[in-house]
């Protein structure tokens, strides 16, 4: 049935102003955030200081202001690998807060599935936690946004989540599609995702723009968590790296009219072409709350169609240099009160900056450390070394007096699960010389590198100018050289024995004994070794 519009009046004007504004990747990141995840890179290379919920509470509610007819979404990563104050309870304050904060719709991301797809619908219905129950507040009523995964089935085809979400905005309807990164089984445990599917972005987004264009919904947006990276720039700059978001935007349905990503936990604010030739805004927000994409979209009065010409995007920093949100302070401050018999327990020291951050090679002091406490925590299963994925690494370890320290030397409870949040269990197996270099050979994809950290006894060489699959030389374990016939017993955890991160080397793995979790064996190399300094960067060396 043909949809009748009425004419536009003389002199009004032909177009109508939509905003949206989106964030990525706050993973509960309430109180602000410190260090290098605590600051915004400008485009001449200074950094400011940015992010913390009561201050982007204030930063959306002034950018509401001035465009009354609004939007406020997510494109994934709102909860898990979070902080202590949000992290101890579930999540349930992150989610207290997006509530607040008047958020739509979210697309989920990966870490939406760390503690299983049931915990994900307890996150949108509510409930008490089956386990721990209600401990941040009496009740938990839930997630007031949609969450969308128009990629996620069930093994037998049917959809697990909602593919999209229509939001009529200053009278016009705003279809809304999400969806998440296909490979998002090589980030997540096997258990957590068990009985689901995660399908073709392009495919789901395409298949859902025909629905939405059917249904006569003309104004469409993709939350998409997947990103790229970037070599440098500021937050409007678009100097990609090779990634999938933007062949997803290449290839992504031309009614699809703006695509927020995330992910990669970077900054662009880029143009691609749709299929038909015509630029779409594609952006990210880097993560932690540090910055907010924002899109002001003209609607043609007449069609309901987004006139693209007119479109205007820009990634707003979240400054600390404005008032702060009460309400959202005070939902800060609460958490901050209940979580503190615990966060603030002190479990260890420092005695200097322990970063993510990697050397030239890839190895960082702060993996270095938490591959030493993985192994000595295994140590009943006669380990020869422990291999730690950086991704599992959440956050640094700062000493004052740093460029960047905020600390004491003291380190907390709560600042050593920001470290390690996931609670990931330590297993140890048998692989061959052969199968461990073979590991180490999977760091190296088409796509990305990502160097594994390993404890002090394991040491190896690799060049950067070898083909893939040919990088590695000179493993040695103890100062002897690992024989490929000869087996080696080695600790990981969970994640990368079930393959997680594309290391499916490990699952091949055998005589797999259990171990304590990951954070429990941080905490008990912190008691056993206080002032702890960076370890020499000497295990993996990097050569032309």
């Amino acid at each position: 049935m043909a949809v009748v519009t009425a004419p536009v009046a003389s002199g009004a004007p032909e177009t109508a102003q939509i905003r949206l504004i989106t964030f990525n990747d706050l993973h509960g990141n309430l109180e602000p955030p410190s260090g290098s995840s605590g600051s915004v890179t400008l485009p001449d290379g200074t950094s400011v200081e940015a992010g913390g919920a009561q201050y982007l509470a204030t930063h959306v509610a002034r950018l509401r202001e001035q465009a009354p007819n609004s939007l406020v979404l997510s494109a994934g990563d709102n909860v898990g690998a979070s902080p202590v104050n949000s992290a101890l309870f579930h999540d349930e304050p992150t989610v207290a807060f997006l509530n607040q904060l008047g958020v739509a719709t979210s697309v989920v991301g990966n870490h939406e599935f760390d503690e299983g797809f049931e915990e994900l619908q307890r996150m949108s219905d509510g409930g008490c936690h089956p386990v721990d129950g209600c401990q941040f507040r009496e009740s938990f009523p839930g997630a007031d946004f949609e969450q969308l995964g128009a990629n996620v089935t069930f093994e037998d085809g049917r959809p697990a989540l909602k593919p999209f979400d229509v939001r009529t905005v200053g009278g016009t309807r705003v279809g809304i599609i999400g969806a998440t990164l296909e490979e998002l089984p090589s980030v997540v445990a096997p258990g957590a995702i068990e009985g689901l599917k995660f399908g073709d972005e392009v495919e789901a987004i395409n298949r859902t723009s025909q629905v939405l264009d059917g249904m006569g919904v003309k104004a469409q947006v993709v939350l998409l968590h997947q990103g790229d990276g970037t070599e440098g720039g500021g937050p409007d700059d678009c100097n990609l790296t090779p990634g999938p978001a933007a062949e997803i935007a290449k290839a992504a349905s031309p009614n699809v009219d703006v695509i927020f990503s995330g992910h990669s936990h970077s900054q662009y604010n880029c143009t691609v072409d749709d299929p038909a030739g015509n630029p779409r805004q594609v952006l990210q927000g880097a993560s932690y709350g540090r910055l907010l994409s924002v899109a002001d979209l003209a609607i043609d009065r007449v069609t309901q169609d987004v006139v693209r010409a007119e479109t205007e995007a820009h990634n707003e920093i979240v400054t600390r240099d404005v008032p702060a949100d009460p309400a959202a302070q005070a939902l800060i401050d609460e958490a901050a009160t209940k979580a503190a018999p615990i966060a603030n327990r002190p479990v260890g020291s420092i005695t200097a900056d322990l970063p993510r951050a990697g050397a030239p090679s890839g190895e960082s002091p702060l993996g270095d450390v938490i591959a030493d406490a993985q192994f000595e925590a295994t140590a009943a299963n006669s380990p020869q070394a422990a291999i730690t994925n950086p991704g599992g690494i959440r956050a640094d370890l700062l000493f004052p007096g740093s460029p960047n320290g905020e600390g004491d030397g003291v380190v907390t409870y709560g600042e050593a699960f920001a470290v390690q949040p996931f609670g990931n269990i330590m297993q140890t197996m048998t692989l061959t010389g052969a199968q461990l270099k073979a590991v180490l050979e999977q760091q190296w994809t088409p796509e990305e590198t990502n160097v594994l950290q390993v404890s002090a006894g394991l040491h190896y060489s690799y060049s950067a100018s070898a083909p893939i699959g040919s990088k590695v030389t000179e493993i040695s374990i103890n100062g002897q050289p690992v024989d490929p016939n000869a087996p080696y017993r080695i600790s990981v955890n969970n994640f990368l024995a079930g393959g997680g991160d594309g290391f499916t080397e490990f699952t091949k793995g055998t005589d797999i004994a259990g171990g304590p979790v990951d954070l429990d064996a941080f905490l008990a190399h912190l008691d056993a070794h206080p002032g702890i300094a960076p370890p020499p960067a000497d295990r993996i060396t990097a050569l032309p």
